[in-house]
């Protein structure tokens, strides 16, 4: 097993710059998620980890081995890959040997681990199968178990859950943090789903644009954010954002303060409120409210669908609300521990 340190990591493509000076410091043993919208370099910095994209500057050490020029195959690591990447003519065990059949591994010692990892992933009896006997989720286990064999000092996925029905999703998720806590070695996964990258995660990554928004505990992240970027990206349903005005009493939105503190921002203060911190309250109380439009009704809470006079829209999460009519006019306060602030020119939290 091995950490994972990245030094100022770039990568070109002609003239054009997709990553912009990487840091990351990765402990042995940890699972770290990368996250981030399309386009943001999620891939591109897992596959220079793994030495399938040259980087154009910077350092990347495993361990203590800096492997700039280091072949990918003598790296350390095993790639769990969106589309599985299995060879369909041949069966599950002769997929998850291959590669150690390429590098001479005694064929007891394959025997061994291949028998092992299929044990641990629960497809034991589909080792003589071919992937198009298999459903998606066992041909991802099938994937898994070829990057297991390899006995790697990390293992990266890229989205390995992407092609999976929501059930499925689930249940692999939660096979994959099992094999972590199994295994013990270094994770380094990619996702779009925020709610994967919250549930597996030790530490998580948000990348935009190439660059590192903000690195931490899933929790830290959600609580602190850092920036609007982060604080938009991480949380379902979304952050409410709201302009504010502010004083020397302190900030306001629609004449009510709900922070009774002066702050300093040259461009003026956004507010940001988690929709299960929004309190119904009377108008009196009320620093924010708005119509209803909608209500989404998910079994152990609901979602209200609000839209205020300036035509902004906001959402409120609770366990349950009296019978309420679209149109109708509902308050909200909030506690103030539970309010972000940010600055709205520069973005970044007050």
């Amino acid at each position: 097993m091995a950490g994972l340190t990245i030094r100022g990591v770039t990568k070109s493509y002609g003239e054009t710059q997709v990553m912009h000076g990487v840091d990351l410091d990765i402990e042995d043993g940890e699972f770290v998620v990368y996250v981030g919208p399309s386009g943001c370099g999620k891939s591109t910095l897992l596959r220079m980890i793994a030495g399938l994209e040259e980087i154009s500057g910077g350092e990347i050490s495993i361990g203590d081995r800096v492997v700039n020029e280091v072949a990918p195959s003598k790296r350390g690591v095993a790639m769990v890959f969106q589309t599985y990447a299995l060879y369909p003519h041949m069966s599950v065990y002769n997929n998850m040997a291959f590669g150690l059949k390429q590098i001479k591994t005694p064929k007891d010692e394959i025997d061994r681990r291949v028998r092992e990892a299929a044990k641990i992933l629960h497809i034991e009896e589909y080792l003589e199968r071919t992937p198009r006997a298999l459903s998606g989720g066992q041909r991802q286990r099938v994937a898994i178990g070829r990057a297991i064999v390899r006995e790697p000092d990390v293992f990266l996925f890229d989205e390995p859950l992407s092609n999976l029905d929501a059930a499925l999703r689930g249940q692999t998720r939660l096979e994959i943090a099992r094999l972590h806590e199994r295994l013990g070695v270094t994770m380094i996964y990619v996702t779009h789903d925020q709610v994967e990258a919250m549930t597996l995660a030790d530490k998580i990554v948000v990348l935009r644009d190439g660059r590192v928004e903000q690195v931490g505990r899933p929790m830290d992240l959600y609580n602190t954010p850092q920036n609007l970027f982060v604080a938009s990206f991480i949380g379902s349903p979304a952050m409410n954002f709201f302009k504010a005005e502010m004083n020397k009493d302190g900030v306001f939105i629609g004449g009510k303060a709900p922070v009774t503190k002066a702050v300093e921002a040259a461009g003026g203060v956004t507010v940001g409120l988690r929709p299960e911190h929004l309190i119904p309250c009377e108008e009196s109380e009320a620093f924010v409210s708005g119509k209803l439009e909608l209500v989404e009704q998910l079994g152990d809470h609901e979602l209200l669908h609000l839209v205020r006079e300036d035509s902004s829209e906001f959402v409120a999460k609770m366990e349950f609300l009296a019978d309420k009519k679209r149109g109708e006019a509902l308050y909200f306060k909030a506690a103030e521990d539970r309010i972000h602030l940010f600055d709205s020119k520069s973005e970044q939290r007050l």
